[in-house]
Parts: C-alpha cells; sequence; structure tokens
C-alpha cells in the first residue's frame, strides 16, 4: 500500500466535531497511556519577540531551560562551510539540538515569486543539511482571495510537490500547519482547508514520504479535534508541534489568531491530551510556543525567553510527564 492509500485510509473513523468543543470535553477524551517524552523544549526566537543575534541564542537558550534552537535559515546560509561546522559544534557542545527551520520559499503568491524563491531554495537547503538541520516547516493560508478550493488544492499540490523534493533532496523533512481560526478561514471568499482531515488530503495527494504535519494545539483547539486524532498520525508523520493557550472569554469561533497566550497560562486549552498524544506516538521533534503575545514581546530577551521555556514546561507538568 502506497503513501497515499495509507493515508487515505487513516481518515476513516476520523471524526471532525464542532469548533464549539468545550476544553472540558477534551480533557475527558481517553488517551492510552504515555512513556517518557522524546521531544524537545525549543527556543524560536522570533515567535516570542526575542531580538537576539543567532550567535548568541546558544547561551540564551542555555541559561532559559531550552533543548533545542529554531535554525535561522539565511543566517546559516550566508555562513561558510567552516563557520557552520563551528556553530552546529557550539550548539552541541552545549547540549542542544536544532529544532525546525522556517520555509523560505514564498508559495501563496503569484508564479513569479514563487519561481523566484524555488531558484534559492537548493542553495538555502544544502546549507541547512551542511549544519546538520532535518527539520522544516511552513503554514497553510486557510482561504484564498481568487481561488475556490479545488484550484488552490491543485495549486498547493503541485507548488509544494516541488518544494519537497528540493528539501528531501537535502535531508530535510516537511511539515505543513493547517490553521483552524474560524475568524481566519472565513476571511476570504473562498475557504481552503483548516483541519487535519483535509490536510492529511493534500499530504496523501502529494505523495512524499518526507511531508507531514506542524501542529498546534491553537489549530487543534479551533478545529475542534481531539487526542484521537493526533493517534491517526506516527511519529514520522510529525515535524514540529506549537503550544499554545488562548484568552479567556472568548467564544471558540471568535477566538483571533493574533491574539494567545503561553502554553498553560489560561487552560482555555486543555494541552494534556495533546501531549499525551505525542508522547504515546514516541514524538521526538520540537515543541515550542508561538503566543503571538504583545506584554511577552515587549520584554528583554532573558526574561521573554525564560517565561516561555517556565511555561512549556507548566505545561508539560500539568499533563504528568
Amino acid at each position: 500500500m502506497n503513501r497515499r492509500k495509507l493515508l487515505r485510509r487513516s481518515l476513516v473513523g476520523v471524526s471532525l466535531i464542532g469548533a464549539n468543543l468545550s476544553s472540558r470535553t477534551m480533557a475527558e477524551t481517553p488517551v492510552p497511556s504515555p512513556g517518557k517524552r522524546k521531544f524537545t523544549i525549543d527556543l524560536t526566537p522570533g515567535a516570542i519577540g526575542v531580538k537576539a543575534k543567532p550567535d548568541e541564542l546558544i547561551d540564551l537558550a542555555g541559561a532559559s531551560g531550552f533543548e533545542s534552537i529554531q535554525p535561522n535559515a539565511s543566517f546559516l546560509a550566508s555562513l561558510d562551510a567552516s563557520q557552520r561546522k563551528e556553530f552546529a559544534d557550539a550548539l552541541q557542545a552545549n547540549g542542544l539540538t536544532w529544532g525546525a527551520a522556517g520555509m523560505p520559499v514564498d508559495f501563496r503568491k503569484d508564479e513569479a515569486t514563487f519561481h523566484s524563491g524555488l531558484k534559492e531554495l537548493p542553495g538555502v537547503a544544502a546549507a541547512l543539511q551542511d549544519a546538520g538541520v532535518t527539520r522544516i516547516g511552513t503554514w497553510l493560508m486557510p482561504y484564498h482571495p481568487e481561488l475556490t478550493y479545488l484550484a488552490n488544492f491543485h495549486q498547493h499540490v503541485d507548488r509544494l510537490g516541488q518544494v519537497t523534493k528540493i528539501l528531501a533532496d537535502h535531508g530535510l523533512r516537511f511539515g505543513l500547519e493547517y490553521v483552524g481560526t474560524k475568524a481566519l478561514w472565513t476571511t476570504g471568499p473562498f475557504p481552503f482547508l483548516h483541519s487535519m482531515a483535509e490536510t492529511k488530503e493534500l499530504i496523501a495527494e502529494i505523495d512524499q514520504p518526507t511531508l507531514g504535519f506542524i501542529l498546534d494545539s491553537w489549530h487543534w483547539f479551533t478545529a475542534g479535534e481531539t487526542a484521537e486524532d493526533i493517534l491517526t498520525l506516527t511519529n514520522n508523520d510529525i515535524i514540529a508541534c506549537d503550544l499554545n493557550d488562548a484568552p479567556v472569554g472568548i467564544p471558540t469561533d471568535e477566538l483571533i489568531d493574533s491574539s494567545r497566550e503561553l502554553p498553560a497560562a489560561t487552560g482555555v486549552i486543555d494541552t494534556a491530551p495533546f501531549l499525551k498524544a505525542l508522547v504515546t506516538l514516541g514524538y521526538d521533534g520540537p515543541v515550542r510556543a508561538e503566543p503571538f503575545n504583545q506584554p511577552l514581546r515587549e520584554l528583554d530577551d532573558e526574561p521573554a525567553a525564560k517565561a516561555t521555556a517556565t511555561a512549556i514546561r507548566e505545561a508539560i507538568s500539568k499533563a504528568g510527564l
């Protein structure tokens, strides 16, 4: 059975329930007993307003309690081979590993923009591979101002298929993040995929073994998904994970994507079943926070980093992991 058939088959029995699913219902979702966590607590500086230079992040990560760092693709591409090796060696010497880089090609706009970025991608991918990076990802716009769902789907299959092949040639697994926020996917005239099930269909159609998911507890929650949905995946299907909470007092359908909270800050999103499912699968990639939180962004680098690492660890502790 090829990957396309396998992924399509895994869709059978996946139940997508309403976006108003309560955090209490999620908490009651039965999850197999997990083992010891293998994932890393990851520093993704831009997501929390940290402005430190790449060569300063190693010390910051170690002092703040992180276990991995998001690779800066443009920075690594600007170094020569010996400089990349020196940076990677310093990372390892400090007990840190790489998280997942951001995919630099803009595939959402016109053909000229896409092909311009695609032309540069082999060089960037080679630099990431040379530094020891193995994971990279991007997010999917959940609507389009002009293309219908089917036309947009075909465009994603074509463009992301080309990107996936180039990345795979350089040892990079590629993750796609669906956006479940209703206030965003209803913005344009043509909504696009915004759930795990729909993203499975896209991945199955592209049909390349190095393509998988970036999972975000925020989008998992706003899409009305459960731990069982995560458990339809394997460790190999998951490239990276974001862990976020939501503000209090806002109905799920009215949540704004750009206004979130650090993990375990409010408890609106019960991340325990999310994390337990990851551990059950033996997920061994990065777990990072992407709260889009202005008060956090206004902090200096050290307190922002420490607050983020502490929040991720608190969520892990509350999950009993």
